[in-house]
């Protein structure tokens, strides 16, 4: 079995008269990288708060690798790391000169842990800048390496790619499939982009309204939700056509959905072409996780 790292447990958070955080449950295992997925009021800082101790559940257990943070809060916390909002950073600082100041709080960090993060986060040629030259990606990667200074099991990034262009967003996520990967870390990511959680992410947690709605692997969420797009011409008659073979969705654009079933379509091409059908496109639409998010929230957007 698969070592949990982080253990949550019917977790509860109430403020005045109105529950904020309704009962959550999931765990993190080693090496993997754990989606958060919500949109903004949905609970998802809320709850980061009560995991990295910032503050106190109404209710329920948090474990970070065994130790309950309410009664074991140091041994818990040791093992955590985490960047909750944007990384505070001192831009007059080097970014060598922010992590030795990082380390003044910390017991027992040699200087070569912090030579190791730095080259871990590809910041060995800039990690003697001033962290005011460096770009949102390079600060990120900062605020990453010092939450990784004390060698943590679990890390837990609130929107790591906020703010980052497409190209810092796609080095932000290879770094954090690096670091489940290869360095073993469970990785916790709370974002609002579903596109990148699907990307990204082993697992994902969907959680609406302070609820999880659902949990589970994004290949599993997304297992026979493949359609194909086909467009053709005349298009009452190829629509009649295909709908005899299979359940077709309509498109205001006049293309058809259907299923996708590999053995099947060259079955139902073959009757188009054979009706005198012109195909005009017939193309394998990937599932999105975005649709799903729609479906089970029942709305609730993201953004």
């Amino acid at each position: 079995m698969e070592n949990i790292t982080l253990e949550v447990q019917n977790l509860r958070k109430t403020i005045g008269k109105k529950e904020i955080i309704k009962g959550l449950s999931f765990e993190l295992r080693e090496g993997e990288v754990f989606g958060f997925l919500g949109p903004n009021g949905a609970g998802k800082t809320t709850t980061i708060r009560m995991l990295v101790g910032l503050i106190k559940p109404s209710a329920g257990a948090i474990k970070i690798c065994g130790f309950n943070i309410q009664t074991h809060f140091y041994h818990a916390i040791k093992n955590l790391g985490c960047i909750v909002e944007n990384p505070e950073l001192y831009p007059y600082l080097s970014g060598w000169d922010n992590l030795l100041h990082f380390v003044r709080m910390l017991d027992g960090i040699s200087e070569e842990r912090i030579k190791e993060v730095t080259e871990l986060v590809g910041l060995t040629e800039r990690i003697h800048d001033k962290v005011k030259t460096y770009s949102l990606g390079m600060r990120q990667r900062l605020g990453i390496a010092q939450a990784l200074l004390g060698n943590p099991k679990v890390l837990i990034l609130d929107e790591p790619t906020n703010g980052l262009d497409p190209a810092g967003i796609r080095e932000m996520r290879q770094f954090i499939r690096y670091l489940a990967e290869k360095e073993g870390l469970s990785v916790l990511v709370s974002s609002h982009l579903l596109a990148e959680v699907q990307l990204l992410c082993d697992r994902v947690a969907i959680i609406s309204k302070g609820s999880i709605i659902r949990t589970d692997t994004v290949k599993h969420l997304l297992s026979n939700r493949e359609r194909v797009l086909w467009r053709f011409f005349p298009y009452e008659q190829g629509k009649m056509i295909l709908s005899s073979l299979t359940n077709i969705e309509e498109n205001e654009d006049e293309t058809i959905l259907t299923e996708f079933k590999e053995e099947k379509i060259p079955e139902w091409n073959k009757a188009l072409v054979e009706a005198g059908i012109q195909i005009i496109e017939m193309n394998r639409k990937l599932p999105a996780l975005e649709d799903l998010f729609l479906e089970l929230t029942g709305g609730d957007t993201i953004e």
